[in-house]
């Protein structure tokens, strides 16, 4: 019984770390960084990123200069400084997403949301594998017809599908828990 505990508690401690294994550390704005100098467009930065819950947002900025503030939608729109949710001030501020959906940030220094200093984190929900975008469908682009590339090569490995290996992380976690229970039954 002793082993059968400790084999759930592994279990449970895999699946959690491969949760926290797949986590992403995004630096907003890249190399720019968060700030109103050089006109650094942050929607299209988030557009081009697939934000999951869990990542990282790491906002770096000179706190003498800037700020964040998590805000609502229409706050977001509106540039909206009044009542923030949540505001930062270190100049090197860590934000890990906890829930999918729209996550809206912009500097509370008066003139810097005018000015494009705002951002808005996407997480889509687990059927949308698209990387962020626009809240509202007045402001999305048109479709980009796909281009026709030519597919991958013909190969003469054996397709993973055909080894019936259980996949994802209750994969990982079963085939060590299997080797666990093997090694120390």
């Amino acid at each position: 019984m002793a082993l059968v505990k400790r084999a759930l508690a592994l279990l449970m401690s895999i699946t959690l770390a491969m949760e926290l294994i797949h986590a992403a550390v995004y630096k907003v704005g890249d190399s720019t960084g968060w700030t109103t100098i050089g006109n650094f467009d942050y929607k299209k930065w988030s557009a081009t990123k697939t934000f999951q819950v869990h990542d990282i947002i790491l906002f770096e900025y000179n706190a003498q200069f800037h700020n964040v503030m998590r805000v609502t939608h229409a706050m977001y729109k509106a540039c909206n400084t009044s009542a923030p949710l949540a505001t930062y001030t270190t100049g090197n501020d860590s934000i890990t997403i906890k829930t999918r959906g729209h996550h809206f940030f912009f500097c509370g220094v008066p003139g810097h949301c005018q000015a494009g200093q705002k951002v808005d984190i996407n997480v889509p929900q687990s059927n949308e594998m698209a990387p962020a975008s626009s809240v509202s469908s007045s402001e999305s682009s048109p479709p980009v017809p796909s281009a026709k590339v030519p597919g991958p090569a013909p190969s003469n490995a054996m397709p993973l599908k055909a080894l019936k290996i259980p996949s994802g992380n209750i994969g990982l976690a079963m085939a060590v828990l299997a080797t666990f229970l093997i090694n120390f039954a």
